[in-house]
């Protein structure tokens, strides 16, 4: 409490001192009955085991819990045995029995805590008698601690309470996570601001797969807690179990257009604070695979101003190129055109004629595409592939690419050709700056006109 900023009152003052009296005074009683019973104990005789847990499945109980009636909590809890006894509740779900080949409702135990309950429905006052009453802070039931619940829900009120009754900010769940590990929603930046302040590592990763806070934030595309992260010296570079960084998670992740925009400024401060961009992860991809398949020029375009290589393939073979053409058909209101202009300009060679047909319909890819060629390949490849409506209306496109197949490009386009395999991936820098009229310029950038000629 010595890092909040505003006063205290003098009735909070005194609230405060009431607290520590009354859990100081428990610590002694429970020191003496500890003593008492060691000193009635013949030397030697070694200490009894821990009593088991008391289970209640008393739907009473639970209610009071779940609606956080303080007072009935205040009439059933009223020691350190109630306060810590485990709560059942048994539910019925459809399993697979293979004997009978069938479905079957089988009964399924879950466990909890009195202090999961209040911790994870932001019940302060609950969770504050149930801790005053010799609640275990820090007690994994049922897979998960009471900190868990409140930064998973989350309540920062709650999260604050069980800090500063000593909750260890690194406590794992059954699943080997970390309460910052849980901090998935935008809403719980505070909750991992007050994980970070009473010391939660920011670099620890998951007891399996070593994911870290970062890796789960850029995931979300938390940008805000991306920041806090790196401020607290996360580690941008740091891979997973599977290889991945916290770059292939956000570039992997942005999958949906209406998501892009916070994705692509993760990415930015990924970028900034040192991440590799061409980090290949699972299945070797690496973020610029990741950007193309999801069809996010703006993303690749970041990746490869960075330095991504757009020609390097991943575990099965496939370049940006190839991923970007994949994506064209379910991407085709985000200006795949983009995507594929950006790769040719940095480097990436057209792809084989055979891939053709997977932007056949949306005409200014095939545009793009063949335009990469210093010849239009055959069109039999995808020709077929369009559908009768799109031919008619780009009924003047297709029929000057299917007239041009095989034939002979103009002059003017083959030394487009020319002059862009000379560059190379240095094509996007050095093509504007060229020493020509902007007219030429802008058609050694490949430029959409509606026609191949």
């Amino acid at each position: 409490m010595a890092h909040e900023s505003f006063a205290f009152s003098p009735s909070a003052l005194r609230s405060l001192r009431l607290q520590r009296e009354l859990l100081e005074r428990d610590e002694r009683r429970r020191a003496l009955a500890r003593g008492s019973a060691e000193r009635r104990l013949p030397p030697g005789t070694p200490p009894s085991p821990p009593r088991r847990r008391q289970v209640c499945r008393d739907p009473a109980v639970h209610n009071a819990l779940y609606a956080g009636d303080l007072r009935r909590v205040q009439s059933i809890f009223r020691d350190e045995a109630t306060a810590n006894v485990v709560l059942e509740t048994v539910s019925e779900e459809l399993v697979w029995s293979p004997e009978q080949g069938l479905w079957v409702l089988s009964p399924r135990r879950q466990h909890t805590s009195a202090l999961r309950i209040a911790a994870a429905r932001g019940y302060e006052d609950c969770a504050r008698h149930l801790l005053l009453r010799g609640a275990a802070v820090d007690a994994v039931v049922g897979g998960r601690a009471p900190l868990h619940d409140s930064a998973a829900a989350p309540h920062p009120n709650c999260a604050r309470l069980l800090l500063a009754f000593g909750a260890d900010p690194n406590v794992l769940s059954a699943d080997g996570s970390a309460p910052l590990h849980l901090c998935t929603a935008p809403h719980s930046l505070r909750c991992a601001e007050l994980l970070l302040a009473h010391g939660a590592q920011v670099n620890l990763g998951t007891r399996d797969r070593q994911v870290t806070a970062l890796h789960v934030a850029a995931r979300q595309g938390l940008v805000a807690h991306v920041e806090l992260y790196l401020h607290h010296g996360a580690d941008p570079s740091v891979r997973t179990h599977q290889g991945e960084t916290p770059l292939n998670a956000a570039a992997a992740a942005a999958e949906r257009p209406e998501d892009s925009e916070r994705f692509l400024r993760v990415a930015e401060r990924l970028l900034e604070a040192g991440a590799e961009p061409g980090a290949a992860g699972r299945k070797g991809h690496t973020p610029l695979h990741n950007a193309c398949a999801n069809g996010h020029p703006a993303m690749a375009r970041l990746l490869l101003r960075h330095g991504a290589d757009a020609t390097v393939p991943n575990g099965a073979g496939d370049t940006p190129m190839d991923c970007a053409l994949r994506a064209v058909r379910e991407y085709r209101q985000q200006r795949p055109e983009e995507t594929l202009t950006l790769l040719l300009d940095h480097g990436a060679l057209p792809a084989h004629p055979k891939m053709l047909r997977l932007c056949c319909q949306h005409p200014p890819a095939l545009e793009v595409m063949l335009n990469a060629y210093d010849r239009v390949p055959p069109t039999e490849g995808w020709v077929e592939a369009v559908p009768p409506e799109l031919w008619e209306e780009h009924q003047e496109f297709y029929a000057s690419a299917v007239r041009m197949a095989g034939q002979p490009r103009r002059l003017q386009h083959l030394a487009r050709v020319a002059i862009r395999r000379h560059l190379g991936a240095r094509c996007c820098a050095a093509v504007p700056r060229l020493a020509l009229p902007p007219p030429l310029r802008r058609y050694l950038q490949l430029p959409i006109e509606g026609l191949i000629s």
